[in-house]
C-alpha cells in the first residue's frame, strides 16, 4: 500500500520527477536518462500499470485521491497530494485531468526481436513531433499492425503529449529503435519483409494495388510531417505506395495517412 503524503511546497525535491513538463527540450532529455516517463491521466495511468511498468511516485489533487484509491492501496510507491495551483505551479501547466504518475521505463526491445514474430511493421524515419507519434502508435495499435521500428531521430514514444495522444496506446505497441539509418533496413529486409515507402508521389502505385497481393510481411515506412521520407529511405524501399486523393489534394498528415495505410494493409489476408 502506497503511502499519501500532502505536500505543500513546491520546491519539495520528491516532486523532482514532475519539474517542468512543459520543457520538451529539457524533459526528452532528462527522461530518458534517468529512466522514466510521465503518465497523464486515469485511464493512461491505469494503462501503463496493467502493461507492467513500474510506478515510482503518483501526484493527485484532492479530487482524485478517492478515484484511485485502488491504484494507491496496490502500489508500494509514493502518492503525494497536492493543490491545483501547486501542481501547476510544479508542472508548468494546468493538470487538467488531476492526476500524473512518474513510471520506470523497461528496456528497450532488440529489433531483430519485434522481427521475428511480426507480419505488419511500420517503420519511422524522422517523425520527431510528439503528437504525429502518439496518433500513429494508436492507429497501429487499432488497426492490426505488429510492431513500430523507429529511425535514430525519431521523437521519443514515452514522452508525456506522445502517451496522452495515444491514449497508452504506446503501452501495448511492441517498439525498438534501429541503431543506424538507413543500413539497418537490410535487417527488416533479411527478415523477410518488403519495404513499402508511403508516398505522395505519382510514381508510386496505390497502396491498395500493392495490398492486394497478400504480401506476408510488409514493412510500411513513413517519414516526417512536409518532408516526407528521405531520398536515401526512398530508395531502400522495394515499393513505393501511395494513397489516392481527390479534389485537388496532395497529401495528408503522416497520422491521417498512416492509419489510411494500416487500415488497407489489415484488410488484405497475410
Amino acid at each position: 500500500m502506497a503511502d499519501l503524503i500532502t505536500i505543500d511546497n513546491p520546491d519539495d525535491p520528491r516532486l523532482s520527477d514532475y519539474t517542468g513538463l512543459t520543457d520538451v527540450e529539457l524533459r526528452r532529455k532528462r527522461e530518458p536518462a534517468e529512466g522514466l516517463f510521465i503518465a497523464e491521466g486515469e485511464k493512461v495511468i491505469r494503462r501503463a500499470r496493467h502493461a507492467g511498468y513500474e510506478m515510482r511516485s503518483m501526484l493527485l489533487s484532492a479530487k482524485w485521491v478517492e478515484v484511485m484509491r485502488d491504484v494507491i492501496d496496490e502500489v508500494p510507491a509514493p502518492v503525494y497530494a497536492v493543490s491545483p495551483e501547486l501542481a501547476e505551479r510544479v508542472t508548468g501547466y494546468h493538470v487538467h485531468r488531476g492526476a500524473l504518475a512518474s513510471m520506470q521505463r523497461k528496456p528497450l526491445t532488440d529489433p531483430s526481436e519485434l522481427l521475428a514474430t511480426a507480419h505488419r511493421v511500420v517503420v519511422m524515419e524522422s517523425v520527431n513531433d510528439h503528437t504525429n507519434i502518439g496518433a500513429i502508435f494508436r492507429s497501429a495499435a487499432a488497426l492490426g499492425m505488429d510492431a513500430v521500428l523507429l529511425s535514430p531521430d525519431c521523437a521519443d514514444p514515452l514522452y508525456r503529449r506522445s502517451v496522452k495522444v495515444s491514449m497508452g496506446a504506446v503501452f501495448s505497441m511492441p517498439y525498438a529503435r534501429l541503431e543506424s539509418w538507413p543500413h539497418s533496413l537490410q535487417t527488416v529486409r533479411e527478415a523477410g519483409f518488403t519495404l513499402l515507402a508511403l508516398t505522395p508521389d505519382e510514381k508510386a502505385v496505390p497502396i491498395g494495388d500493392a495490398a492486394s497481393r497478400g504480401l506476408a510481411r510488409v514493412a510500411l515506412m513513413l517519414g516526417a510531417e512536409g518532408e516526407g521520407l528521405s531520398t536515401r529511405a526512398l530508395m531502400a524501399a522495394e515499393e513505393w505506395v501511395r494513397i489516392p486523393m481527390a479534389h485537388g489534394v496532395d497529401s495528408l498528415n503522416v497520422g491521417a495517412a498512416a492509419a489510411v495505410a494500416f487500415y488497407a494493409l489489415g484488410t488484405t489476408p497475410l
